[in-house]
């Protein structure tokens, strides 16, 4: 049976960075989306399954909770169970030539935004004065002493090999990717990686679903590439769209943020996750998963945020997204898309005629930096920083603002969400708040249709948590002065 295979292969070797209780986890994971473990199955008791695997019975609860958590079990007074899941549909051997993986323009190839305001509450932003400068300064140095004419130059197709390899293993571990060193190429930031992807696998004329609200520079690449924009409603378990849609209107490609919905900040749910998936078909359909800022995750302190879908049904149409510009600063430029094996070659021959890398250097840095532990480490010491700062600034917009109004998200990430009275229109409070030393968002402004959500994004990156609540002070007296600014044109 499926448990006595998962019992062998724990006698195998871990793999590169793995514990014994992410393995197990690994193996029952894995055993459900394939259907060896089938809905409504019994696993056998923590102590029980601990004994049989020769571990601390503190492993099976972690993987146990983990499932739970995302959903893949469920638990009652009968014990826990297989829940009740969409399973991913297989994927049937691709042999599919260029022409049928890329958009036509990617084949021929083949053969506006500012910086990022370093004011409080800015979206996006990291903490810039927490970043460990003096040992990024020491990695750079190493890599610029191997510095040879090959570095100076443009960097290597698809970036890298020493990064390529340090991400394969550092995604696997802490995001659930699953990919060779191979299938990842290195770009110079997350606006060229969607760039890429608006280029490369579609025409112009081609449908593209976007989140409403969406994040902009996602729909402006999208626009600027010539491709028909079809705009999807996102609810508080991720994008919703109709059932007819996919009939009516089925998209070339598809635009998700599932960790960490922007702006709303709410996570695909998992049976949602696994419905999008078994509707993608190489070929027809890609769907690009922008992980942007998951590392930061909230809501289960100690734990992790749900997998990233690509390792769900890894040789599914899907482009995985990531950036270091939360992880580490927006200046470094570096991002990273991870392709299906099977479309590799062909995307590898696209990007590298429309594209020219560079970093080098950087690149070789950033690769000891992940593979030294000292990325890992970073984000161990800023995620509760940013959680408390989160928790804090929920806490005096609570406390300062005079109507109750809805904040939304919170799981993840560097920013939340407010939903404000039409009586103080935000697009007059973001201009009353620059005045007072603030640089916030309208919500509306992310929306596609004007009348969209009124309301703030609001970063907290850059906001330390003892500062938040004269900040909260400050925008409270912005708020004031909008309503008074927009009386006449409401009154």
């Amino acid at each position: 049976m499926a448990l006595d295979l998962i019992l062998a292969a724990l006698h195998h070797p871990l793999l590169p960075g793995e514990a014994r209780q992410q393995r197990l986890y690994r193996l029952l994971r894995s055993a459900i989306l394939d259907g060896r473990l089938s809905a409504g199955w019994r696993l056998p008791g923590s102590r029980q399954l601990a004994k049989d695997c020769r571990m601390a019975r503190n492993g099976v609860l972690f993987a146990y909770q983990q499932l739970l958590s995302e959903g893949f079990l469920v638990a009652d007074r009968g014990g826990t169970h297989v829940a009740s899941l969409p399973s991913p549909a297989a994927a049937a051997p691709v042999t599919a030539v260029p022409g049928d993986i890329l958009s036509r323009r990617a084949v021929g190839l083949a053969g506006s935004r500012l910086p990022e305001e370093l004011l409080p509450f800015a979206p996006g932003v990291a903490d810039l004065n927490a970043f460990p400068w003096p040992v990024w300064s020491r990695f750079l140095q190493q890599a610029w002493r191997e510095v040879s004419a090959r570095q100076l130059a443009y960097a290597e197709p698809g970036g890298e090999p020493a990064l390529r390899r340090s991400l394969a293993t550092f995604l696997r571990v802490r995001r659930g990717v699953v990919c060779l060193p191979e299938q990842i190429f290195i770009v110079a930031g997350g606006q060229l990686a969607l760039d890429a992807c608006a280029r490369l696998l579609a025409d112009p004329g081609d449908r593209v679903w976007l989140e409403n609200p969406c994040y902009q520079a996602a729909r402006n690449t999208m626009l600027a590439a010539g491709l028909e924009v079809v705009d999807v409603p996102v609810d508080a378990a991720g994008m919703a769209p109709p059932d007819a849609l996919w009939r009516d209107k089925p998209p070339r490609l598809l635009y998700l943020t599932p960790s960490h919905q922007y702006p709303l900040g709410s996570v695909l749910s998992l049976e949602r996750r696994l419905a999008f998936l078994n509707q993608l078909k190489p070929g027809a359909n890609w769907l690009i998963e922008d992980d942007y800022d998951s590392d930061f995750h909230h809501a289960r302190p100690g734990g992790r945020p749900l997998p990233a879908m690509q390792g769900l049904c890894p040789d599914a149409p899907v482009i995985y997204v990531g950036t270091f510009s939360k992880l580490l600063y927006p200046g470094l430029r570096i991002a990273y898309m991870v392709v299906p094996r099977w479309a590799t070659e062909a995307f590898g021959a696209a990007i590298a005629a429309l594209y020219r890398g560079g970093q080098a250097v950087e690149q070789r840095a950033l690769a000891r930096f992940i593979d030294s532990g000292r990325l890992t480490r970073h984000i161990q010491r800023m995620a509760p920083r940013y959680r408390q700062r989160q928790q804090v600034l929920r806490q005096a917009l609570l406390d300062g603002l005079a109507e109750p109004c809805a904040i939304l998200g919170g799981e993840a990430g560097l920013h939340l969400t407010v939903r404000l009275p039409a009586a103080a229109p935000d697009r007059t409070l973001v201009a009353a708040a620059a005045r007072h030393g603030l640089a916030v968002r309208a919500l509306s402004s992310y929306f596609a249709d004007a009348r969209g959500d009124n309301g703030l994004v609001l970063g907290y990156g850059m906001a330390e948590a003892e500062r938040i609540p004269e900040l909260v002070q400050r925008l409270c007296l912005a708020l004031a002065e909008a309503k008074v600014a927009d009386y006449p044109a409401n009154s």
